[in-house]
């Protein structure tokens, strides 16, 4: 669908154009309950200390009313270092909301604008359509039609599609925020400990060199590795476990390594036999590595310094074409390098009831291997 020279980015534009042509404010709000809605704000403003935002608010001259305006995800302009965006939901907007005389103007000017009434009663089915809704989506593959789809640039960008899809954020963005200015920053703070641009480069390093995925699981799976070399065929569980332990005792002298393969071995033995049986794995199929997670790990901190302006457009590009060659040297296949990070997460999360993250985490796989907008399914590994 396009609209003169218009094409909706995502599917809440689509939504909101198809509800405006029918004058469906019903749908409108719909749309607007499950989405994230976000607010223009000057960086010097967000990065004052104790700063509390307010909403903007600006002279609709035509209808003579005060607005404010707000954008959805796919309409946010071009990165700029100046300008940065905060991200809301129509329930917070309701609860915050200053002014009964004043309009929600959202996306103002364009095909998929609506303009909504924010009298009291309009407000308290705002936070319906948010309760209704259940707010942004997780786990659902978003698309923007305006970002790579195809390409070198697409490619990299869709090795950080798992945490994407796990938080319901566009898989192909590399442009004014990955979530939001103010979260983006937050991120990179915790869990990364980045704090500026040579931070964001020396995590970016470590990421690439896929240093923090783990040394011993990596040596379990190099083990079981020299092992079918070696063998001509891949070693029996007892045979691998056998030399996991007869390596690790030599090499551990005070065990504390040895009591960790031990126990990533089971780990990893535990979640590949379930892999197979729910047809992830064929019946001989093994991962080789979880340099993945690493490489998954690092687009997304790509993507995060830029929406926390720790660099520009050009550097974050150059970036995550880096972690695409040493991803494109350790796997073959869209399916190897998802399983990877499958495993990573897993082995590494495996506390309390894995059970919850492991269904999720095989959501995430299956949607990314099978949905026919995948960018797996569109971008050829080689």
């Amino acid at each position: 669908m396009t609209t003169g020279n218009w094409a909706p980015p995502t599917r809440t534009e689509r939504l909101l154009y198809e509800a405006g042509a029918r004058d469906d404010r019903a749908a409108v709000l719909d749309a607007l309950g499950r989405t994230r809605l976000y607010v223009l704000q000057a960086r010097v403003h967000a990065d004052a200390p104790g700063h509390t935002p307010r909403l903007p608010s600006q002279r609709d001259k035509t209808a003579r009313r005060t607005v404010v305006p707000v954008l959805t995800e796919g309409m946010l302009p071009a990165w700029h270092p100046d300008w940065v965006f905060r991200q809301t939901t129509l329930a917070r907007l309701a609860a915050a909301w200053p002014n009964d005389r004043w309009w929600l103007a959202v996306n103002p000017d364009t095909p998929f604008g609506a303009a909504l009434p924010a009298r009291a009663a309009d407000r308290r089915a705002w936070e319906e359509a948010g309760t209704r809704g259940g707010g942004p989506a997780r786990l659902r593959l978003l698309t923007h039609a305006g970002g790579p789809l195809h390409g070198p640039v697409a490619h990299a960008l869709a090795l950080g599609a798992h945490l994407a899809v796990l938080n319901g954020l566009v898989w192909n963005g590399l442009g004014a925020q990955y979530e939001d200015y103010p979260t983006d920053v937050s991120r990179l703070r915790r869990p990364w400990a980045v704090h500026h641009r040579a931070d964001f480069r020396d995590k970016l390093r470590t990421l690439i060199a896929t240093r923090l995925v783990g040394r011993v699981p990596e040596s379990v799976l190099g083990l079981r590795r020299r092992l079918t070399a070696r063998l001509g065929h891949p070693p029996s569980d007892e045979q691998w476990a056998s030399t996991v332990t007869v390596t690790f005792e030599r090499d551990d002298p005070y065990g504390e390594d040895r009591a960790e393969a031990v126990e990533f071995l089971r780990r990893i033995t535990h979640y590949e036999a379930r892999f197979r049986a729910d047809g992830l794995l064929p019946p001989d199929g093994r991962v080789d590595t979880l340099a993945a997670f690493d490489h998954g790990r690092a687009v997304n901190v790509v993507r995060l310094a830029l929406g926390a302006r720790y660099c520009e457009p050009r550097e974050a590009e150059e970036s995550v074409l880096r972690v695409l060659e040493s991803a494109r040297r350790e796997y073959g296949s869209w399916e190897e390098f998802s399983l990877g990070y499958l495993l990573a997460r897993l082995i590494h999360f495996d506390e309390g009831d894995p059970e919850p993250m492991y269904q999720e985490s095989v959501a995430v796989h299956r949607t990314l291997t099978q949905d026919p907008s995948s960018p797996y399914r569109n971008i050829p590994w080689s």
